[in-house]
């Protein structure tokens, strides 16, 4: 059974955002009709072009399992027949600017008007209104503007310019992720209300959620703003180090990784010299430069593979930056069904990345290759004869009716009990928060959310646990004791979604796994977040964000051409793993409304961020060809990267036809560069590139880089600046947009925090409180829900039960 199935979907996307949202949808078994221009869809001339067919590899990721037909609507009769389609459509996905909607009549007031029960998502580099000076913008200036580009790498030497994220298209599937999430979010709440939705994604906002703990304390002030090219690291020494065959990443921030480490080097003198304690309480630049030295010539005399398995035996989270090969190769991927192989009639056999997430009830299946052109003309003549088949589902009205907060938004009504910490799981309940849940955080003072212990003593205004936790309400339980436990059962009967993130096997010692879970609640649905889930061979094994990017691929990617990789920074990839969880939670939940069956769903956060460069993936696993440390290539675009400018600033420049490199070389005023030779075409301009690059920086060095920028794209070039966290801060458009949004907190105090990356036109969720005191909330829940009197909840406390 599907979680999507019978839900009809239109995309007219033509950029690898929209048609990755519409290709997530289709997995779970949605009816997705592709409508592609006369010729085709742009992204089928993309690279990789592979067979005698010259077909886009691309183009296959990204519309495997939907149907296709063509439309010309730029005509009357193309637009009346996309009307004719809507009319009995459930979902419509796009990805083009305002203009365009407008003259399709597809704008947020058009489709109200005309399709009222339909959920439309629109997804864009910067939101539908930003300023019209933004564009043209490509991923790279998204990456850029974002601030994750200025601080890839973080370990940049003066003068190293700013390299693009892993993969091509990072940007693209994270927004792609949050308007499916959205979308989703939507269609469950029209089961009853019947009301459709326009929701409008920014790419560029996306990017800034992702960095919330970073940026967050920025806005706040809690953290000055910097233009240093570190922000976004966290000191110490981590770092990626040389093997003899490979490279493995070590992490470490406590006294237990200290003493593991020793056991495993057999306690060299050196150590001995460090405190015990240095990672916590007495890191230093000497200290970490003395730790690297040594490491690098222990390690690099052994196999990533051998030191990395002894490591995770001894609790260090050591993780080797694994190549497509390794990934393709990994027994746990394969124990979890990863990769799935599909026939494609012109690139052949091919082993395709799927969710990263498995479901007991709804499992994700791929179930078709992508499609030939126009091939599905006799399905579209069915969609516009017939309305989608409605399905029974649970009525609203109970949900609805349940006691809680009522903040609006699709999400209306669910109930989310979270029992996570640090950053991935808490990052899901805010995304599930920002859409309107009632996300109820169960914590003690006696363990203690590490994120309330970061930056401060003061537990209820520890900056990162504030940025991370808006809208959320806070209830104390002891989940040592049995009286404890038995008081979160009787939550568990009151809630739709149980998320958790605990490392493995302690929901199950709880008795709250799956099986316990939905005795108490059979229509459950239980998203758990591991680092490669919940079993399998290395179904043990916990880290970190930068062992996720390692272990899925991306950091090998990353790095300067001739240099050992850097990986993108020690920030990104917590928050992606966040957000596929709340995904997979929202596809769960309309699982349940429509069946009352509650799931399983086991997220792998290796998994996660794999997908993050699927096509790449894919692509290997078809020409056997993956970049590492590819500095500023592109396949398909040169001039590309980013090129100095005036005052340490940089220029991102994403440059893919011969039409933008004339009108590059009118506005820099170097019409020598446009009449060389060795640039004439694309193809020698990739040849020729380092000649490029040096020549491109020669111009721009002595310009203003926001100026230039503004210049470039009036003339059809995607440029923008790269941004430091000091200019993030100073972003209006983030603050008009509502991306940065004010909020209150308990003790009466105002504070900004990064909000939901969207908007929704019809029924958006009142967000205005910050993140809770500790317990903040447990009284007045444990009333509401259970109905506790004010004496039971006296003695429970003092009893600590509800500590």
């Amino acid at each position: 059974m599907s979680a999507l199935r019978n839900v009809r979907i239109l995309d007219l996307s033509e950029r690898p955002a929209g048609e990755y949202c519409a290709r997530l949808l289709a997995d779970f078994g949605a009816s997705v009709m592709k409508v592609e221009r006369p010729g085709g869809s742009p992204t089928r001339d993309m690279a990789p072009r592979l067979g005698e067919h010259d077909t886009s590899a691309l183009f296959a990721y990204l519309n495997a399992g939907k149907h296709s037909i063509e439309l010309d609507l730029d005509s009357a009769s193309g637009r009346d027949e996309l009307h004719a389609l809507l009319a009995n459509a459930d979902i419509l996905v796009d990805d083009h600017d305002r203009d365009w909607l407008v003259d399709q009549g597809l704008c947020a007031d058009d489709l109200a008007a005309r399709h009222p029960n339909l959920v439309a998502c629109s997804i864009t580099p910067y939101g539908l209104d930003c300023p019209a000076e933004w564009l043209p913008a490509d991923s790279l200036n998204v990456f850029h503007r974002s601030g994750w580009g200025y601080h890839t790498p973080g370990t940049a030497k003066p003068g190293q310019a700013p390299l693009p994220a892993a993969g091509r298209f990072l940007c693209d599937y994270e927004a792609a992720l949050d308007a499916a999430l959205c979308i989703v979010a939507a269609w469950v709440s029209r089961l009853d209300s019947g009301d459709g939705e326009f929701i409008d994604v920014a790419e560029h906002a996306v990017m800034v959620s992702r960095a919330d703990t970073v940026l967050g304390r920025n806005l706040a002030g809690e953290e000055p703003a910097s233009d240093a090219r570190s922000a976004f690291e966290m000191g110490g020494p981590a770092a990626s180090f040389r093997c003899r065959d490979g490279f493995l990443f070590l992490f470490m921030t406590t006294a237990q990784h200290w003493r593991a480490l020793a056991s495993l080097m057999d306690d060299p003198h050196w150590m001995r010299e460090f405190p015990e304690d240095w990672l916590e309480y007495g890191i230093t630049d000497a200290r970490v430069e003395t730790f690297r030295r040594h490491f690098a010539t222990w390690v690099a005399e052994r196999d990533k593979e051998t030191v990395y398995l002894a490591g995770q035996k001894l609790g260090i989270p050591f993780a080797p930056l694994y190549h497509a090969s390794d990934v393709y190769a990994s027994a746990q991927l394969a124990h979890r069904g990863y990769f799935q192989a599909l026939d494609d009639p012109q690139l052949g056999r091919a082993r395709y990345p799927t969710q990263p997430a498995r479901f007991s009830a709804t499992p994700a299946h791929l179930r078709a290759p992508a499609p030939e052109l126009a091939a599905h003309a006799g399905i579209a003549a069915v969609w516009k004869q017939t309305p989608p088949e409605q399905v029974p589902h649970d009525s609203r009205e109970k949900v609805a009716s349940k006691p809680g907060p009522n903040r609006g938004g699709p999400l209306s009504g669910v109930r989310v009990l979270e029992l996570t910490k640090v950053w991935a799981g808490p990052y899901t309940g805010k995304l599930l928060a920002l859409l309107g849940a009632d996300v109820i955080k169960v914590e003690s003072e006696s363990k203690l959310d590490e994120m309330r212990a970061y930056g401060g003593t003061d537990i209820n205004n520890a900056p990162y646990f504030l940025c991370l936790n808006p809208e959320v309400r806070s209830v104390q339980v002891n989940m040592k004791t049995p009286e404890g436990l038995e008081q979160l059962r009787a939550l568990v009967a009151q809630s739709d979604i149980v998320l958790d993130n605990l490392r493995p096997g302690v929901m199950a010692g709880m008795g709250l796994d799956f099986a316990g879970l939905s005795q108490t609640r059979p229509d459950i649905v239980a998203v758990s977040i591991k680092m490669f889930g919940n079993d399998g061979p290395l179904g043990l094994q916990t880290g970190f964000a930068p062992s996720f990017a390692a272990l899925g691929g991306l950091s090998l990617q990353v790095g300067y051409e001739g240099e050992p990789p850097t990986g993108m920074n020690m920030r990104y990839g917590d928050s992606t793993v966040g957000a596929w969880a709340a995904f997979a939670a929202v596809v769960g939940l309309a699982h349940a409304r429509r069946s009352g069956e509650g799931q399983f769903v086991d997220v792998s956060a290796v998994e996660c961020l794999a997908t993050m460069i699927g096509d790449n993936l894919l692509a290997y696993d078809l020409t056997g060809d993956f970049a590492v440390s590819a500095g500023n290539r592109h396949p398909q675009m040169a001039p590309y990267g980013c090129y100095p400018c005036r005052e340490s600033q940089w220029l991102s420049l994403a440059v893919s036809d011969d039409a933008s490199f004339a009108a590059l070389c009118g506005v820099l005023g170097a019409q020598d560069l446009a009449q060389d030779a060795r640039f004439a075409t694309l193809p020698d301009r990739q040849q020729h590139r380092a000649e490029l690059d040096q020549a491109i920086a020669s111009c721009t060095s002595t310009q203003d880089a926001e100026t230039l920028a503004g210049d470039l794209r009036r003339a059809g070039v995607p440029a923008a600046r790269s941004l430091s966290t000091r200019d993030m801060v100073q972003d209006d458009w983030l603050w008009q947009r509502g991306t940065y949004l004010p909020v209150q907190h308990a003790d009466g105090r105002q504070r900004p925090v990064i909000a939901a990356p969207w908007q929704l036109a019809r029924n958006p969720a009142r967000n205005s409180h910050g993140a809770p005191d500790l317990g903040q909330h447990t009284a007045e829940v444990f009333s509401e829900l259970l109905g506790m009197s004010r004496e039971t909840l006296a003695e429970l406390e003092q009893a600590g039960v509800l500590r």
